[in-house]
């Protein structure tokens, strides 16, 4: 599910860390991720992807199930919308707009 965010008034990674998202960069292509464990394990988790357009800031975000199934695929039971995705969006969207 796409968040649009706009402007950020602090810097990205520090919003992130407001929301209780943790840095994850792959070491191959050099992407970062944002993830936040749900019940203080790695799975599930939310997941999100950052990138940028005219309005300014979007995050991807989903929900992982479970890690991926096979070595080298992005198979990950990851959800996309849902009323525990529609939370965490609210969620984001009340730390990082105020």
């Amino acid at each position: 599910m796409d968040i649009i965010i706009g402007e950020l008034k602090q810097n990205l990674r520090y919003a992130m860390r407001e929301a209780g998202y943790m840095e994850h960069r792959y070491f191959k292509s050099g992407q970062i991720s944002y993830e936040r464990p749900l019940q203080g394990i790695d799975y599930p988790r939310f997941h999100i992807y950052i990138s940028f357009n005219n309005a300014g800031v979007v995050l991807k975000l989903h929900l992982d199930q479970k890690k991926p199934s096979y070595m080298g695929t992005s198979a990950h039971g990851g959800e996309y919308d849902g009323e525990i995705v529609e939370q965490e969006v609210k969620r984001i969207k009340n730390i990082l707009l105020k």
